[in-house]
């Protein structure tokens, strides 16, 4: 039986769970709710790099990508962060939806699947 590993146990969830060499990100969102889409969004791509790091991988090996926004109409403020983020080289597969989000202060959650090296 393969092990599975919790990073970050909270309450209700892990931040990323490690199982047959992948990595299982939570839905992540900004730390600082008052930013606006393109900030909340560098701001959770900060802590995806910083869980992936944990994990012992990095966004060059990041398999799926699932974006939630709460406003469709945010779609290119949330673009414009993430374009700046991208490793270009090795870009995810991505589904990006609208969606209602537990804090309306949220504007994005984003979640992962990333491989380990």
């Amino acid at each position: 039986m393969s092990p599975i590993t919790r990073l970050q146990p909270e309450t209700r969830l892990s931040g990323a769970t490690i199982h047959n060499g992948l990595v299982y990100l939570a839905g992540q969102v900004a730390e600082d709710s008052s930013l606006d889409t393109a900030g909340q969004t560098a701001d959770i791509l900060h802590q995806v790099d910083a869980l992936l790091a944990e994990a012992g991988t990095d966004k060059s090996r990041l398999l799926s990508v699932q974006i939630f926004l709460a406003d469709m109409n945010e779609l290119a403020d949330m673009n414009r962060a993430w374009d700046e983020w991208l490793d270009h080289g090795n870009k995810p597969a991505r589904a990006t939806v609208e969606a209602a989000l537990a804090d309306p202060a949220w504007r994005v959650e984003l979640t992962a699947i990333a491989a380990l090296p």
